[in-house]
């Protein structure tokens, strides 16, 4: 039996009714989160920009923690972070999760 390789844009509301996505691989692992949005419009907006050209209007800050893990923000065009990484244990894993996450979006079916 063959895997759907199609990852997927969760967009989700919270307890405090706020707007987040995710980014989840095909095993169901989440590869990226959003940070709250107040209203579900500019959580639409935003993830059809990461569909445009993440390079263009995207960037990544690069972030090492007290305890030397590795996680990188995804910030838009004003320099607001729109999200985070999960934390890596070495710099090698950090840049290969931009190069998958960079992929990964250029991939996913939205809406």
């Amino acid at each position: 039996m063959e895997m759907s390789q199609e990852k997927k844009i969760e967009v989700l509301k919270d307890d405090t009714d706020h707007y987040r996505f995710q980014l989840k691989s095909n095993t169901g692992k989440t590869l990226f989160q959003s940070i709250p949005f107040d209203k579900e419009g500019d959580i639409q907006k935003t993830v059809g920009l990461l569909h445009q050209d993440i390079q263009r209007h995207f960037r990544f800050e690069r972030k090492t923690d007290y305890a030397g893990k590795f996680q990188f923000h995804l910030k838009n065009n004003f320099g607001e972070t729109i999200g985070q990484s999960n934390p890596y244990t070495s710099e090698a894993g950090m840049e290969n999760g931009i190069k998958n996450l960079i992929k990964s979006i250029t991939e996913t079916k939205w809406p």
